[in-house]
């Protein structure tokens, strides 16, 4: 295979956490993210300068836990942020004829995302981000973010 398109990066962490508020704390009240976001179903995101988020905080499957066990892994998933939707697109052919499964995606308003694990396990997410101006807000400027299905096979057309 050819390598991917060379603007691909890393573009936000979502950690699973066992207090919401007291990682809020840290992220926000210690280096000093912004809350963008507060889900009711035990979820934050946080950004710097706006950004909707550059890190994901969640208890959906950690509220009162405890850190792993040595061995183990603690992230929900590492992202990468495509530039565009074609090279998203891209992704998608890419991962599909790989054989890798997609466990999910989903269109948040200012993203698209497709969801998968790696070898080990660990889950990754590929994304671009919609422009800023097309981001969803509230009568505040609050950015509202959304969790609704992403049509794949409308995606995979547009690969280039």
């Amino acid at each position: 295979m050819t390598p991917t398109h060379p603007a691909t990066s890393i573009g936000h962490v979502h950690l699973k956490v066992a207090d919401l508020d007291r990682a809020i704390a840290f992220y926000a009240g210690v280096l000093g993210f912004e809350v963008q976001a507060r889900l009711p179903s035990g979820a934050a995101f946080l950004g710097a300068g706006g950004y909707h988020h550059h890190i994901g905080l969640n208890t959906w499957e950690s509220q009162g836990g405890t850190p792993p066990p040595r061995g183990h892994t603690g992230l929900y998933h590492t992202a990468f942020l495509y530039p565009d939707r074609a090279q998203l697109a891209d992704a998608l052919r890419r991962v599909t004829q790989a054989g890798c499964a997609i466990e999910g995606s989903a269109d948040h308003g200012v993203s698209e995302a497709i969801y998968l694990s790696d070898p080990d396990g660990n889950g990754v997410e590929l994304y671009r981000d919609r422009p800023e101006h097309e981001w969803p807000r509230d009568a505040a400027g609050k950015i509202v973010m959304s969790n609704t299905p992403l049509d794949l096979k409308q995606l995979m057309s547009e690969a280039p």
